[in-house]
């Protein structure tokens, strides 16, 4: 029983004192960002695991892929799973939240910031330095100049947003884009399954059509409209705020353009084969 008591209080003693340590450290204001940054890294690994671990065992085209394949194979679904992290999260904050609300008077909607919104992007954050990483290592089998163009640009604008609480906003509404990764994706997972010739195809390649549209070029179109309509709001952020909502949108709009064309001519050559 003494022993028993003696383990007990020990136990709770150590419970104590992590409990301070995450307290004091991980989740201090100052130490979140961080906290929420390596989350991010060690989520996208478990997933990146996780996709391999699953699709070993029950999908029997990944038994006959190449190891660059099966690289790419996790990597996509990793892609996928924080694109639908990111694109729920996204979409709560533009739309739903009263964070950013024109009735809600919290100061400048260029200021404002939760900590809700924070952990959204530092997870955001993690995952792009974690595929950021890969696709250097495996350069360019995971994807060429405009893969790290993208990556890298996104990298920084979600960064800033996160550590200074300026412009989260259109931070999300740029995000809202990863809405066509899953998509994109699945197109890829066809195409190496040998179903290139499949209704499943046709019909997403229909899917990302609209999607991109939607969410790549309407949406990028709508978020201008909104720094015009909140400019004066926009100009109180720091400069290096401002060239990010004006610099990293353009372009990435331009580049979803380009891809945008591509998407296009790739969905009349398929129609046009099938009649």
């Amino acid at each position: 029983m003494a022993v028993s008591k003696k383990t007990s209080l020990a136990f709770k003693s150590y419970q104590n004192q992590a409990q301070a340590l995450v307290k004091t450290y991980l989740l201090a204001d100052a130490f979140m960002p961080y906290t929420f940054v390596f989350g991010g890294i060690f989520a996208s690994k478990m997933v990146y695991d996780l996709i391999q671990l699953i699709s070993t065992f029950y999908c029997r085209t990944y038994a006959g892929l190449t190891k660059i394949q099966r690289i790419e194979w996790n990597n996509r679904g990793m892609s996928s799973v924080h694109a639908i992290f990111i694109t729920t999260m996204s979409l709560y904050f533009v739309f739903w939240s009263d964070l950013y609300s024109d009735q809600y008077t919290a100061g400048p909607v260029t200021y404002r910031s939760s900590p809700l919104s924070t952990f959204a992007l530092g997870v955001s954050v993690g995952y792009f330095l974690s595929d950021l990483g890969m696709i250097f290592w495996l350069y360019p089998a995971l994807g060429g100049l405009e893969y790290v163009v993208h990556h890298t640009i996104s990298a920084i604008a979600v960064a800033y947003a996160m550590f200074t609480g300026e412009g989260q906003l259109y931070t999300f509404m740029v995000l809202i884009s990863e809405l066509t990764t899953p998509e994109i994706n699945l197109r890829w997972y066809l195409d190496t399954a040998g179903l290139k010739k499949s209704n499943a195809y046709l019909i997403n390649g229909v899917v990302i059509f609209f999607a991109w549209m939607v969410a790549r070029i309407l949406l990028f179109v709508y978020m201008f409209y909104h720094v015009y309509l909140h400019y004066d709001q926009v100009f109180q952020m720091h400069q290096i705020g401002v060239f990010l909502v004006f610099t990293v949108p353009s372009v990435l709009g331009a580049m979803n353009l380009m891809w945008f064309g591509k998407i296009v001519k790739g969905m009349m050559k398929t129609l046009a084969k099938r009649q």
